[in-house]
């Protein structure tokens, strides 16, 4: 009886661990869920890509989400209050070419804990979607705290 109930806890601490891992990719899964439409831009004089946020990325907006990823640094490397926030390492980033803009977002934070790792790290936060403004990414985290480094 007594191996059955080890092995039951066991089953369940897995299952739970695995629960979480799901959870933290899922969200830049669902956020990957967008297309783009062609839209005049009066300020650029051109045609944009502006971002169409399917049901699932709408349902999100304003809610507290966990996410996984890496610190890509705005200002210096030491304490992070805004910063972008990447779903892979800085050499595969956005910005370095090597994945899409719905891979990235804004972070605001007060958190003292979150300082700058090269290393992924969890943190959540509030959600704010952006399709109006061509000078900010298409997420916000808002109230960042960190998880777990």
């Amino acid at each position: 009886m007594k191996k059955i109930t080890i092995f039951i806890a066991l089953l369940i601490g897995t299952l739970s661990l695995q629960a979480q891992e799901q959870k933290k990719e899922n969200t830049w899964k669902t956020l990957s869920k967008i297309t783009y439409k062609q839209q005049y831009d009066e300020i650029m004089g051109f045609d944009i890509d502006v971002p169409v946020f399917s049901q699932s990325v709408k349902d999100l907006e304003g809610k507290v989400v966990e996410v996984e990823g890496y610190i890509i640094p705005v200002e210096g490397y030491k304490q992070q209050s805004n910063f972008v926030f990447s779903a892979y390492p800085y050499n595969m980033c956005f910005f370095c070419g090597g994945a899409g803009p719905e891979t990235v977002m804004e972070v605001n934070s007060d958190d003292p804990k979150i300082t700058y790792t090269s290393k992924p790290i969890i943190i959540k936060g509030r959600l704010e979607l952006n399709s109006g403004d061509i000078n900010r990414l298409m997420y916000t985290l808002n109230d960042a705290v960190l998880i777990e480094k």
